[in-house]
């Protein structure tokens, strides 16, 4: 119900403080930087100071609270455990044991049951137990790869939470750039349609002028007014991602439109044979497997198991005791080996066998396609960060020719030079320029940040 309540009241004030943006007087508004936010941070940010958001910061944070990564890091703890489970059973084990046992006599003084000793019987002994077996030495190279497997998968997961983190920080980047945008936009459409009616009352236009910036007026409107939506909704998912509790007092400082390096494709390949998580997540399943086999295969050998006993076992609890005038020593010592040689189990050791040889197979076939997939990938997602990068200088060109357009077209069209159309047409253009330069940024930042989970972690400017 809190968290209900907190999510009512962070809509509330961001759209009561992105209203109170739409209200500002028209005025032409320089390009924004990265750390431009809507009226609803810079509003909050006057009472409280707002948590200032840097990329590797908000990875930190999405660390710490995200579920599926802290549940990978749990598996691979407790992976890490069996492992020393493992370990610890192929040690010696020393255990004290005491033991009291009562028997019933007989008439002559004797017990009743002859595999008891005497009618009161004490042990206290300390024991040393050593197992030597080839089966619990391929269980320990499995539980290690098991283990190597875990912490493999958690690094899958860190990296592909970097991807989500991303991903949500430059789009909420994207819609604060489009938000000052579209701002721009609509003022730009109500001066226009300002500019249209006093022309109309002087005779210097026709109504149909007016009517056409009408309608584009309001056009830009809506367009404000989407954009606003966006804007509370990128900062929503990312604060989920990111934060224990839902807030909206934080300002994003990483800068959209700076380029970060691309890696060559060569560098990418040596990075991604040596440090991708999938690639070895797959060849510790086939180190698995493999123990699996052994593992199987020793139930064929013997095992041998060795005992090493000292204290007492006496029909007194003492260290020693009187028979007969004589004195004697209750405390001793005995040693136990026992070798178990494997007979006939009715092929359960064969069946076993069998049974790890196909998981061997498929760890082989996975292993296989995992690096089939790895190559491609690389190919494919440096084929795209190329793309997007050798695409944005000429969007950000785009963008400039689009706005000296807006601008040279409105002062033709105040000198009678040209028409309404060609006025509304030049705003659209400059909005959709500028929309499509920061897609593609945040396209580029993506597909370098999809690249780097198969090669490292996040590299920013």
């Amino acid at each position: 119900m809190l968290t209900v309540l907190l999510a009512v009241a962070f809509i509330a004030a961001s759209s009561r403080f992105l209203t109170r943006a739409q209200e500002k007087p028209a005025a032409p508004a320089p390009q924004p930087t990265a750390n431009a936010t809507p009226a609803s941070s810079d509003a909050k940010a006057n009472k409280d100071n707002p948590v200032q958001l840097s990329l590797s910061s908000a990875l930190a944070l999405a660390r710490k609270n995200s579920t599926v990564y802290n549940a990978a890091l749990i598996e691979a703890g407790s992976a890490g455990i069996d492992r020393a489970l493992a370990r610890d059973a192929l040690l010696p084990q020393v255990n004290f044991n005491n033991e009291y046992l009562y028997t019933q006599s007989n008439q002559h003084g004797g017990v009743r049951f002859i595999a008891n000793n005497a009618v009161h019987e004490y042990t206290s002994q300390g024991n040393a137990h050593e197992s030597i077996d080839l089966a619990g030495l391929a269980n320990y190279r499995k539980v290690s790869a098991a283990a190597a497997l875990a912490r493999a998968k958690a690094e899958i997961a860190s990296r592909g939470l970097v991807v989500t983190v991303a991903q949500n920080y430059f789009n909420a980047l994207s819609a604060q750039f489009k938000f000052e945008d579209a701002r721009r936009a609509a003022d730009e459409g109500n001066r226009f349609l300002e500019l249209t009616q006093q022309l109309e009352h002087g005779g210097e236009v026709a109504h149909a002028d007016t009517i056409k910036a009408e309608l584009q007026a309001q056009d830009r409107r809506r367009q404000f007014q989407e954009a606003q939506l966006a804007v509370l909704n990128t900062r929503l998912d990312l604060a989920v991602l990111i934060f224990p509790n839902l807030q909206d007092n934080f300002v994003l400082t990483d800068d959209l439109r700076a380029t970060a390096p691309l890696p060559t494709l060569e560098e990418v390949q040596q990075q991604a044979a040596r440090d991708n998580p999938d690639l070895r997540a797959a060849l510790e399943t086939l180190h698995m497997s493999s123990s699996e086999v052994a593992a199987a295969r020793a139930g064929y050998l013997p095992s041998l198991n060795l005992d090493y006993f000292y204290g007492i076992d006496a029909p007194n609890f003492a260290t020693h005791s009187f028979f007969q005038g004589d004195r004697l020593d209750n405390l001793g010592s005995s040693a136990l080996a026992t070798l178990n040689i494997p007979v006939w189990n009715w092929g359960a050791t064969r069946d076993r066998i069998r049974q790890a040889q196909l998981h061997q197979k498929q760890a082989k076939l996975e292993l296989s396609y995992s690096q089939r997939k790895l190559i491609a990938e690389i190919q494919s997602l440096h084929a795209e960060a190329e793309t997007a990068l050798n695409q944005l200088t000429g969007l950000a060109r785009s963008a400039e020719l689009a706005a000296e357009s807006q601008r040279l077209t409105s002062l033709r069209y105040k000198d009678g030079e040209a028409t309404v159309l060609e006025v509304v047409d030049s705003q659209t253009a400059y909005v959709q320029a500028s929309n499509n330069y920061h897609d593609g940024a945040v396209r580029y930042r993506v597909a370098l940040a999809n690249l780097q989970t198969l090669t490292g972690v996040l590299t920013t400017p």
